[in-house]
C-alpha cells in the first residue's frame, strides 16, 4: 500500500497489488513492426526443392532401394503342399473308406435302370383299346320356316291369325285414370311423411320459422327523471363586463355588413370542373354453395 493516496483495496479491489515483470524494460513501439520478427533473423530452414516423379532413386527417402525379402531362402510352394499332404496321410489309422456300391446312373430317357421298384403298368404309355364310335340317329325332319317375321304377314304363325281388337282413343290415359281412382279408394289415410328427410342447405324464405313466435314483451315503465339542480346566479358586479376596456361596450363602427357574392361557375373549357373517371362496376356473382347445390 502506498504511503500516500488511496489503498489497493480502494483502487483495484485487492488486498495487495502484485508486482510487474516488465518493470524497467525499454518501450518497444509496435508501429511498422513485422508480424514475424524471428523469420527475418538468423538462418532459416532451407528445403532441397521439389522432386519430380520418376523411376530414379532420387524420388525416394532412402539413398538406395531396400528389398523386403533380402537374404531370405527360396521356398517352393508345390513342394511344401506335398509335404503337408504326406504328413496328414500318416495320421490315418487305416485305408480310405469306400462305399459298397455307388449310385447307378440311368442309361437314357424313360429307362428304369437303377430304380427300386421298376416300372408300373398304370403309367404305361401304350394306348388302350377303345370301343367303336356309333354316331347318334338323325332328328326328325320338319317343313322349313316361312320367310318373314310374322308381324304384318298373314298365316305365318303356328296357329291361326290373331283376332282384331279395337283400340279406342286415349285408352292408356283412361286406364291410368281408372287405376288412380281405384288407388285413392283403397288408401285409408294420408301420405306418410318422414321428418328425417334431408333438407336443402338454405331455406327458400330466410324469415320462415316453424315454431310460434314468443309473446311480445312489454317495455318496463319509464321512471320520471327529476329536473337537474340549477344553482342560483351569483350577484353581478357594477359596471358590467368591460373586458379590460374603459367602456362597457365597444364603440360603434360605421362599416356596413356586406355579404360577399359567390362567383358563378364558368362554362369555359379551361375552367371546367374536374370529374374523375368512373371505376369498375360490380355485377352479381353466384356463390360457391349455390353452384354446388345446383350441380
Amino acid at each position: 500500500m502506498p504511503a500516500e493516496g488511496k489503498s489497493d483495496m480502494e483502487r483495484i479491489g485487492l488486498f495487495s497489488e502484485m508486482g510487474y515483470v516488465t518493470i524497467g524494460d525499454k518501450y518497444v513501439s509496435h508501429y511498422m513492426r513485422p508480424f514475424n520478427e524471428a523469420a527475418s533473423k538468423n538462418r532459416q530452414m532451407l528445403p532441397g526443392g521439389t522432386k519430380k516423379l520418376s523411376s530414379l532413386q532420387a524420388g525416394y527417402f532412402e539413398p538406395q532401394f531396400v528389398r523386403i525379402f533380402d537374404g531370405e531362402a527360396y521356398s517352393n510352394p508345390v513342394q511344401l503342399r506335398r509335404r503337408y499332404r504326406l504328413a496328414e496321410s500318416k495320421k490315418n489309422l487305416g485305408k480310405a473308406f469306400l462305399p459298397s456300391n455307388g449310385d447307378k446312373l440311368p442309361c437314357g430317357l424313360g429307362s428304369y435302370y437303377g430304380t427300386i421298384g421298376g416300372s408300373y403298368a398304370y403309367f404305361s404309355p401304350q394306348l388302350k383299346a377303345k370301343e367303336r364310335y356309333i354316331p347318334p340317329g338323325k332328328n326328325f325332319y320338319t317343313i322349313p320356316g316361312k320367310k318373314g317375321t310374322g308381324y304384318g304377314y298373314a298365316n305365318l304363325t303356328i296357329g291361326e291369325q290373331y283376332p282384331h281388337e279395337p283400340d279406342g282413343y286415349e285408352v292408356e290415359r283412361i286406364n291410368a285414370k281408372k287405376a288412380q281412382e281405384e288407388h285413392k279408394r283403397l288408401v285409408k289415410g294420408g301420405p306418410f311423411k318422414l321428418n328425417l328427410y334431408p333438407q336443402e342447405y338454405f331455406d327458400m324464405n330466410p324469415y320462415y320459422n316453424d315454431k310460434p313466435l314468443p309473446p311480445v314483451k312489454k317495455p318496463p315503465p319509464e321512471k320520471p327523471i327529476a329536473p337537474p339542480f340549477k344553482p342560483s346566479s351569483p350577484a353581478k358586479k357594477s359596471g358590467g363586463m368591460k373586458g379590460g376596456t374603459f367602456d362597457p361596450y365597444p364603440s360603434h363602427s360605421a362599416d356596413p355588413y356586406v355579404i360577399k357574392k359567390s362567383k358563378a361557375v364558368t362554362t369555359d373549357k379551361e375552367r371546367q370542373i374536374f370529374h374523375p373517371p368512373p371505376g369498375p362496376k360490380s355485377r352479381p356473382v353466384t356463390s360457391i354453395i349455390t353452384l354446388n347445390v345446383t350441380r
